[in-house]
């Protein structure tokens, strides 16, 4: 069927991740802030995260904010890219939502 080459969405793991990382966090914590958002729905392991959070450097779609300071936990923090990518995700997922709106109420 109809599929764009790269449709750029995100899993619901690394759309938590960067919607956590609107406000600096380091791992544990956005682990436990994705549990708290989704009122437990989602659990992201340690595995997981950190995984995610490698691909998401990659792209330059995070940032390790105190990467250099010893004895801290390093945290990260969305970077402008990233929101791009992810304001863009939540206009997909809008459309998505909408055209399901249209259809379920025979509009």
């Amino acid at each position: 069927m109809g599929r764009h080459e790269d449709s750029g969405a995100l899993s619901e793991s690394t759309f938590y991740i960067l919607l956590s990382l609107h406000e600096p966090m380091h791992g544990y914590a956005i682990m436990q802030n994705v549990q708290v958002l989704t009122n437990g729905r989602i659990t992201i392991g340690a595995g997981t995260l950190y995984g995610a959070l490698t691909a998401l450097a990659e792209k330059n779609w995070i940032r390790a904010l105190n990467e250099h300071i010893s004895g801290r936990r390093k945290e990260y923090v969305i970077t402008e890219q990233g929101k791009d990518a992810f304001l863009n995700e939540v206009d997909r997922l809008s459309r998505l939502i909408a055209d399901a709106k249209t259809v379920t109420r025979g509009n």
